[in-house]
């Protein structure tokens, strides 16, 4: 009998890049705006987009082998369900929609506000889609607030409809430009591959999964950098290898005039621009820049 994996995608603002990770990973997707049911390369895998808020759960209730969605939601999930998730992490994967980092769920208030710190927030309203995790918060800090859920436009919330407000954020450019000041940070958040853990213990489905959570992270650990390669004769290798900074260490290899060696490395692709320049000038010749897909450490 055929076996397959049941996996959940999240759906709205990571599903674009969730999408490119994985092509980049080798496996190609394609969600037609119309169905939940993107086809995928791989008959061993059924995907299903699914709201990254509702992830966990479904994840943990085995009606998905596993599933993608950020650690917030894991911790929402948490925070509801008497402290436990139900869910195995298999890998940690930092993406965001806007960029490869992660991003904070912040508390912010009005710019002009008399609010200086968490503590000062006793007794009033906090605005957020977050309501468990930002509840867990300030029972931490012995703080009591009336903690509301909101369905959206939070930002434009304080200081009317709320006296601050719990909000993820990249870069913080739109609680700047809605004139809100940053407080605190409730937590910092990025995508992970949950898994249910009945579903490990599936000789496949665990295999599987590891296999898959393996060139994820070789997908996203290869952003950003390019491969270098390049000759140099060995009286000028020195200069050369000072030059370049390594993943691990440059390989080099002889070639077949016993004076020249050729060298291989991995760069960040951001200095590029500065280092060619440079090794030209070292007496480097050849030079090839290519890009790479995946890094596997």
């Amino acid at each position: 009998m055929k076996q397959t994996l049941k996996l959940g995608l999240p759906k709205g603002s990571l599903q674009d890049a969730t999408i490119q990770l994985f092509a980049r990973a080798g496996f190609n997707i394609y969600a037609s705006p119309r169905s939940y049911f993107p086809s995928i390369d791989d008959p061993e895998i059924e995907c299903m987009l699914i709201r990254a808020q509702e992830m966990a759960r479904y994840v943990a209730d085995g009606v998905l082998d596993a599933g993608l969605t950020g650690l917030d939601w894991v911790a929402e999930h948490e925070a509801s369900n008497g402290g436990s998730s139900g869910v195995t992490a298999l890998a940690d994967l930092i993406y965001a929609k806007q960029s490869f980092g992660k991003v904070r769920w912040v508390l912010a208030v009005p710019e002009n506000s008399r609010y200086q710190s968490p503590t000062d927030l006793e007794g009033a309203t906090i605005a957020t889609e977050l309501v468990r995790a930002t509840q867990a918060y300030f029972a931490r800090l012995g703080v009591a607030v009336k903690v509301e859920f909101s369905w959206g436009a939070t930002e434009v919330k304080p200081p009317v409809l709320a006296d601050a407000i719990v909000e993820v954020t990249e870069t913080g450019s739109s609680l700047r430009a809605n004139r809100l000041r940053i407080i605190d940070t409730v937590l910092e958040s990025n995508t992970q591959l949950i898994a249910n853990p009945r579903s490990l213990t599936d000789a496949w489905k665990a295999t599987k999964l590891d296999n898959i959570a393996l060139l994820l992270r070789a997908a996203i650990e290869a952003q950003g950098r390019v491969g270098i390669m390049l000759n140099v004769r060995r009286a000028q290798l020195d200069a050369v290898l000072a030059l370049l900074p390594a993943l691990q260490r440059p390989t080099i290899a002889p070639l077949s005039d016993s004076d020249w060696v050729a060298v291989n490395t991995i760069i960040e692709e951001r200095t590029v621009r500065d280092l060619i320049p440079r090794l030209k000038a070292a007496s480097a010749q050849g030079i090839v820049e290519y890009p790479l897909n995946k890094i596997v450490i």
